[in-house]
């Protein structure tokens, strides 16, 4: 579609928070948290002409490389949160975009993602064929005190469960969703880790994609004050998270 004429190149959207995306707690989930940082993003890309549609005509579509996201208090049922979100790199194939969470102007988590430009047919990274020079970009307006980082995985670690990709895990590009990933470690944890908010900040790192009937096997490495789950398949790793402890 056109580029919007209410297009800004940092974006605003609210969203109000109803009980499907809460905990036991009233809290939101921290898998809704970043289902909604990356809606976000999607409608900013989308009034910016580079949304996903725009660029299946190119057979393209953004892939999520890295995400951190820091929390300083979780939104709760009701509340209307804006997110604001903005662009700070964006060259050839990869971007790094940066979001915030308020309620009542009060900042309540900053998130840094980053981008890989990804050819559906290919499944392979590639330039991104649609222009994107009305993109404003803010590479010193940081939305987290820690920058994304590799997440270093420990040789000695626990194993979790053993599982099979179905139809659920999947979305609108064939793959295993993103937050699928985050999911699957957070309900291998100590439900008090959630119900008491004990989880100050997470790093995702996604390395290889998974598909329908992929078996994949959840490890897990813990410290004092982070936890490490690395997801595998054939002994090669697709999916890392670190969970930083308050």
């Amino acid at each position: 579609m056109p580029i919007a004429s209410n297009f800004t190149s940092i974006y605003s959207k609210d969203w109000e928070i109803n009980f499907t995306q809460c905990s036991p707690n009233g809290y939101l989930k921290y898998t809704d948290l970043c289902h909604l940082l990356q809606m976000t993003a999607a409608c900013h890309s989308e009034i910016g002409g580079i949304s996903f549609s725009d660029m299946q005509e190119f057979n393209q579509a953004w892939v999520l490389s890295r995400m951190r996201v820091e929390i300083i208090e979780l939104p709760k049922w009701k509340d209307i949160i804006t997110i604001k979100t903005w662009i700070k790199t964006l060259a050839r194939s990869r971007s790094v975009r940066a979001l915030e969470v308020y309620v009542n102007r009060k900042k309540m988590a900053g998130s840094e993602t980053f981008w890989a430009v990804f050819n559906t047919q290919t499944r392979r990274p590639e330039a991104l064929a649609l222009p994107h020079e009305h993109f404003e970009f803010y590479p010193e307006h940081k939305a987290t005190q820690t920058p994304l980082s590799k997440i270093n995985i420990n040789p000695d670690k626990e194993l979790v469960f053993e599982k099979t990709v179905v139809i659920s895990d999947l979305d609108i590009v064939y793959h295993v969703n993103n937050v699928k990933y985050l999911e699957w470690c957070l309900d291998s944890i100590d439900e008090k880790a959630i119900l008491e908010q004990q989880i100050e900040s997470f790093d995702m790192n996604f390395l290889k994609e998974l598909s329908l009937k992929d078996k994949v096997v959840l490890h897990e490495n813990k410290l004092d004050k982070h936890s490490v789950f690395s997801i595998t398949k054939k002994d090669q790793t697709c999916f890392a998270l670190q969970l930083n402890w308050k």
